[in-house]
């Protein structure tokens, strides 16, 4: 099988917050955990196993855009990944309800920003932007909506500039919770349940190329 976007050799990192850390043992660099994550890289390898590709999970539970931008050196560049797939930008807009904290549009762009273009300045890295999303348990969940839309559209139009491998997840997610239920895909909105990250894992390889249909 063939992919226009994974290539021999790679270094793939997934990072975030704690969707993509998901359970993975931060005492040990190759954990991958138990959420899409690991599930991308066992598919992957199993689809493409001349490929030999690795896979780095440094996803980080609670991280908002600027703490993934604070870590970067030491949890990105250092790893030196040929690909950096980025899912963050929930937890901006989480804080801002649960806290008062507030980090406009713009700044989220900002340290977003930083991130991917250091990535593609320094090391020549292809990128993956996945959506951040929410996915309404709740009634306040739906307030959400005005704060995490700009966000979504800032990754949309950041993919589009940088020429980024774009995965949609907010919007996937909202048509799967609407022919079942949102909590059957993230048990609180934001979390995936097993089937929800599932779903995000195939999104991914989809979009990468690396999709069931190619197997």
């Amino acid at each position: 099988m063939t992919t226009t976007f994974l290539l021999p050799g790679d270094r793939v990192l997934l990072t975030g917050d704690s969707i993509t850390d998901w359970g993975r043992d931060r005492a040990d660099p190759a954990s991958l955990g138990h959420g899409y994550a690991g599930i991308v890289a066992a598919l992957a390898g199993a689809r493409l196993p001349e490929h030999d590709l690795t896979f780095l999970n440094r996803g980080v539970g609670g991280d908002t855009a600027r703490m993934l931008r604070d870590r970067w050196d030491v949890d990105g560049l250092a790893l030196e990944p040929t690909v950096v797939s980025v899912l963050v930008g929930v937890n901006d807009t989480w804080r801002r309800f649960t806290e008062g904290t507030v980090t406009t549009a713009d700044e989220y762009e900002e340290h977003l920003r930083a991130v991917l273009a250091s990535a593609r300045e320094r090391l020549d890295a292809r990128l993956v932007l996945v959506e951040p999303f929410v996915v309404p348990v709740t009634p306040q969940q739906h307030l959400w909506r005005p704060d995490l839309d700009p966000r979504i559209a800032v990754v949309r139009r950041l993919a589009a500039e940088l020429r980024a491998v774009l995965v949609p997840a907010d919007g996937l997610l909202a048509a799967a919770a609407v022919r079942t239920s949102p909590a059957r895909w993230a048990y609180d909105g934001v979390h995936p349940t097993p089937a929800g990250h599932g779903l995000l894992a195939e999104a991914w390889l989809r979009a990468v190329g690396a999709g069931p249909q190619a197997s």
